[in-house]
């Protein structure tokens, strides 16, 4: 399979977003959630969202995964998803916000990639485009499942958070936890080789390389990566 990680700023291009909201939305009903605080449209007119996307080599976008800096007027999805179980995520949002802090969110990949290992590929990638904005913590929410995912990457769970970290998110069959990378520039807590690879794609930020994908599948990705 091939396919193209996009990198755009989400004022730049509507129709993008469209196509990335709609195949989030189809993917969490299957799934049967509606509450998830990132369901919704209005994040495409503002100025501090940025997205990759994953494309087929028809423009089928396939997944996707968002990152939202905080700009002191809109909450974070996170802020939105436990403020009301844990208003202490407001004072460390606040925190934060000075140097840039940002949320990784929003990801989502449809069902026939799913199993691929799509998904950490469009996390690494979300990050690795991080160092052409003001963003030097990101933070996120994660469900068990994916925890491991997340934790690879350098995100920790912020214990201090609900209980241990755990809330029950965006409903009563789900534990989510609240995650930090305490530096989203050196990405030291990062494991090795997403690390290395994440900072290759900041280096590179255009390049056509073979991806190693779950069960032993290659995935050929053209990374376009510049925010233009």
């Amino acid at each position: 399979m091939k396919l193209t990680f996009r990198a755009f700023k989400a004022t730049k291009n509507k129709d993008l977003c469209e196509k990335y909201l709609n195949g989030h939305i189809q993917v969490l009903v299957n799934y049967g959630i509606t509450n998830i605080t990132t369901n919704n449209a209005e994040w495409m007119d503002w100025d501090f969202v940025y997205c990759v996307i994953a494309e087929k080599e028809d423009g089928t976008v396939v997944g996707g995964i968002r990152t939202q800096i905080a700009d002191g007027s809109h909450p974070l999805p996170v802020e939105k998803a436990i403020g009301k179980m844990d208003p202490k995520i407001f004072d460390i949002v606040k925190h934060y916000q000075q140097d840039g802090v940002g949320e990784l969110c929003a990801l989502w990949n449809a069902k026939e990639v799913a199993g691929m290992g799509l998904s950490i590929m469009l996390v690494r990638a979300g990050i690795a485009m991080l160092n052409q904005v003001k963003c030097n913590t990101l933070m996120g929410i994660c469900a068990d499942y994916t925890l491991k995912m997340f934790r690879k990457v350098g995100f920790v769970v912020d214990n201090s958070l609900g209980d241990k970290g755990e809330f029950v998110y965006p409903n009563e069959n789900y534990v989510a936890r609240v995650l930090g990378i305490l530096n989203a520039k050196d990405l030291s807590t990062a494991e090795e080789f997403d690390r290395v690879k994440m900072l290759d794609l900041r280096q590179n930020p255009e390049q056509t390389c073979l991806e190693k994908g779950a069960n032993d599948s290659t995935i050929e990705i053209e990374y376009l990566l510049l925010l233009k």
